[in-house]
């Protein structure tokens, strides 16, 4: 439940605090072992189903540059990387997920994450050499949630570009930037990421205590994933970066002269949550990716968490359009270590689209109208 005691309400209409104000009834249990110690977010392995369709999208649309290709495989990386990848495309029968890899501080933290997880009773697999081209001794895990985790350290350097003026283009996509997770229970997520060292900048709930949502970070910006909640586990969108807002308005354009306009599933707009200017696109086998930039630092200790009212219109969209349906309700699969869908378990707490959008509900542009807002609950 919420407790709005040590909550501070702001002039801009949310309420911020010093710790997250969410408690979990059933979480995992905390292990005995250290957690690794996780730097950021550093690539996502994507099953797609036709290999070029895919590499079109996110070479010759978006602007990423191939470090490596194969038959099977398309490995991608952003301008400011030097890291082997940030993306890796994986030729497959079913659209789908097969890691969300983060970096750790130090080889021994891969000893960390097996002793972690082990723990949990998680599955737990090595690969000394790696699971992928360009990274070195890894460890993979299905996490409590029944998300595919990969943990790992060394990694091949490549040319960071950013002084490659000569091959930048108007689009450029500058860095990974963050995860999103679908969920069913966003409590007992946050109270298990917290376990791993992560710690919620902003999130989403009612005045009766339900979560929606929660923004979570290891590196000092808003978040390296977000937990959003839904039937799950599944991917709800994976992030990359661009330096300014005009960066994205270039890449509605290139789709639009590509007549790829389709594409766009939301946005642009900024958003409420993180300040940051955003886009929303649908990959050629519907991943979610979205285009981000401009939201703020959280490196201090002492960053105060902020938390929105799921009836807030501006949450989702400072201004502008409504959130599109397809936006609450489709995700992608992820797959365990051997490559099998996840079950899907169906979300039981509230659902934030049936609580503000629809005849039934209500959101509000400022709070205390005796109206419906105009984004959400009135135009959907």
């Amino acid at each position: 439940m919420t407790d709005r005691k040590d909550m501070t309400l702001t002039s801009s209409g949310f309420y911020v605090s010093q710790e997250a104000p969410i408690s979990c009834s059933n979480p995992t249990p905390t292990p005995a072992s250290p957690a690794p110690d996780i730097l950021r977010c550093a690539y996502m392995e994507l099953v797609v189903t036709d290999l070029a369709a895919s590499r079109a999208f996110y070479v010759d649309v978006l602007g990423l540059y191939v470090t490596e290709e194969d038959e099977q495989s398309v490995y991608l990386r952003s301008t400011e990387e030097f890291i082997h990848h940030n993306l890796v495309l994986r030729r497959g029968e079913a659209a789908a997920v097969a890691a969300f890899s983060y970096r750790v501080r130090t080889p021994e933290d891969l000893d960390r994450a097996v002793a972690f997880y082990t723990e949990l009773g998680c599955e737990v697999r090595r690969a000394p050499d790696g699971f992928t081209r360009g990274i070195g001794d890894s460890v993979r895990v299905v996490d409590p949630l029944g998300f595919p985790y990969e943990f790992f350290y060394q990694a091949d350097h490549v040319e960071r570009l950013s002084w490659r003026y000569d091959l930048h283009t108007p689009g450029e996509l500058v860095r990974l930037d963050h995860f999103n997770q679908v969920t069913p229970d966003v409590p007992r997520a946050v109270k298990f990421m917290q376990d791993l060292g992560f710690r919620v900048t902003e999130d989403i709930q009612d005045e009766q205590g339900t979560v929606y949502a929660a923004w979570m970070r290891r590196k000092p910006t808003v978040h390296d994933t977000a937990m959003t909640g839904g039937d799950g586990p599944r991917m709800h969108h994976v992030a990359f970066a661009t330096h300014e807002k005009h960066n994205i308005l270039a890449i509605c354009d290139r789709l639009g002269a590509l007549r790829r306009s389709d594409a766009i599933e939301r946005g642009p707009g900024r958003h409420g949550v993180s300040n940051a200017f955003y886009l929303y696109l649908r990959d050629p086998d519907g991943h979610r990716v979205e285009i981000y930039t401009q939201d703020y630092y959280t490196g201090d200790p002492d960053n105060p968490v902020v938390t929105w009212d799921v009836h807030d219109n501006q949450r989702r969209d400072w201004w502008g359009n409504p959130v599109v349906p397809s936006w609450y309700t489709e995700a992608s699969l992820v797959l365990d270590l051997d490559g099998n869908p996840q079950p899907v378990v169906a979300r039981t707490d509230d659902s934030e689209m049936e609580v503000t959008v629809g005849a039934d509900g209500f959101s509000y542009t400022r709070k205390g109208d005796t109206e419906k807002g105009f984004k959400l609950g009135a135009t959907l």
